[in-house]
């Protein structure tokens, strides 16, 4: 029986409507799918470790679950300390902070006064009136901002046991799902995701690492204070295309401006952008490498989108997410343009060398086949001939 095959208009419509029914349920249900997809993503990070402890050390499924996810959880909650003992720290300096950034702006006032004649009195008096009267209602949102953060890492972690103790029963689900002539396919598209996403993930957090002690060290050697944890903010927001380093380095260079004056705080942003050269040239495509082929324009489209559907989750999630996208479409052949469209220009590229390629081969097989046809009709004429 002869399926219908749809033209490539109605097949468009289909594709973006369907796009837009995803993007309407992830902002509707963010709440439960961003921590499932932060849960994946762990999985595929600590499902080697999994394997082994099942394999290696004989311990059940259930065990080597819940040993990996609380040995993630033990690294994140140290990071966590490390952390909270530096901000702890920095806590104790805030109103010395404060006296320095009132003289800043001090000093700011009576330079604009005296070279531009501004007048700002009444400005910054109406900043202050308003910042005193929203500053129950910031704290209250604060503590329930902290309350729902908190509850947001205990499901990821409490997702990301079952993820790995029921991964067999979810590849099953999807393998029959897409019913058995797609079993290869899907079989081979989560191969693909959890094999990419793995060794991405892993480089990222190597990045991380590796981003956070070369920004330490160089704070520490100029002499800045809370260096540790101005490393640590910029190696977690480093994580963020193109938007977290520049968010790191503002929030760096205010800490600075405030304990260590104006002079430092311009050494602290020149180091900054100095490391994140670095990264985006040496570090990052040796550790992280071409595993994750998207091009630039998607991943800043990517990581708006991320933030306007689930806030610095989604911001964080955007990479992701849309590498597991273009492995979908890379490997489903109606969705293959979508894929090329989400690629890099060397991918694109080498799609259109191969199909030149393609092309001059069939060329040739079909010159190759003219030959022979013309010394089979040859021989032909010739085995007539002699006949005659």
């Amino acid at each position: 029986m002869n399926q219908a095959v749809l033209p490539y208009y109605a097949k468009l419509a289909l594709i973006l409507i369907s796009l837009m029914c995803i993007g309407y349920i992830a902002f509707i249900g963010k709440e439960l799918i961003a921590p499932l997809i932060f849960a994946f993503l762990f999985a595929m990070l600590l499902l080697p470790m999994a394997r082994f402890l099942e394999n290696k050390c004989r311990i059940p499924r259930g065990g080597a679950a819940m040993i990996s996810v609380v040995l993630f959880t033990g690294v994140v909650v140290l990071i966590g300390y490390i952390v909270g003992f530096q901000v702890s720290g920095f806590s104790q300096d805030v109103p010395q902070l404060k006296i320095q950034l009132n003289q800043l702006v001090n000093d700011l006032h009576q330079w604009l006064v005296t070279e531009f004649h501004i007048n700002v009195n009444k400005q910054i008096h109406k900043v202050e009136t308003e910042a005193n009267a929203a500053t129950p209602s910031v704290l209250g949102s604060t503590f329930l901002s902290l309350t729902s953060i908190v509850l947001f890492i205990v499901f990821i972690f409490i997702y990301t046991f079952f993820v790995l103790f029921y991964r067999k029963i979810l590849i099953s689900f999807l393998l029959k799902a897409f019913g058995t002539e797609s079993e290869v396919l899907v079989y081979d598209v989560a191969e693909q995701i959890q094999y990419i996403m793995k060794k991405y993930i892993a480089g990222l957090f190597l990045e991380m690492l590796t981003v956070a002690t070369i920004v330490f060290g160089v704070l520490a050697i100029i002499g800045v204070k809370y260096a540790l944890l101005l490393a640590l903010v910029t190696g977690i927001f480093n994580l963020i295309p193109y938007v977290g380093i520049f968010t790191a380095m503002f929030i760096s260079t205010f800490i600075t401006l405030g304990t260590l004056g104006p002079g430092k705080a311009v050494e602290v942003a020149l180091c900054i952008i100095g490391v994140h050269l670095i990264d985006s040239n040496i570090i990052m495509p040796r550790i992280v490498g071409s595993k994750v082929k998207l091009n630039a324009l998607v991943v800043v489209l990517g990581v708006v989108i991320g933030e306007m559907l689930w806030g610095i989750s989604g911001m964080f999630l955007a990479i992701p997410v849309m590498a597991i996208i273009k492995i979908i479409f890379d490997r489903v052949e109606d969705l293959k343009p979508w894929g090329l469209l989400l690629g890099d220009e060397i991918e694109y590229g080498s799609v259109i060398e191969e199909r030149v390629k393609q092309e001059e081969r069939n060329a040739e097989d079909d010159q190759n086949q003219e030959e022979d046809q013309k010394q089979i009709e040859d021989q032909k004429n010739l085995s007539e001939n002699d006949e005659i």
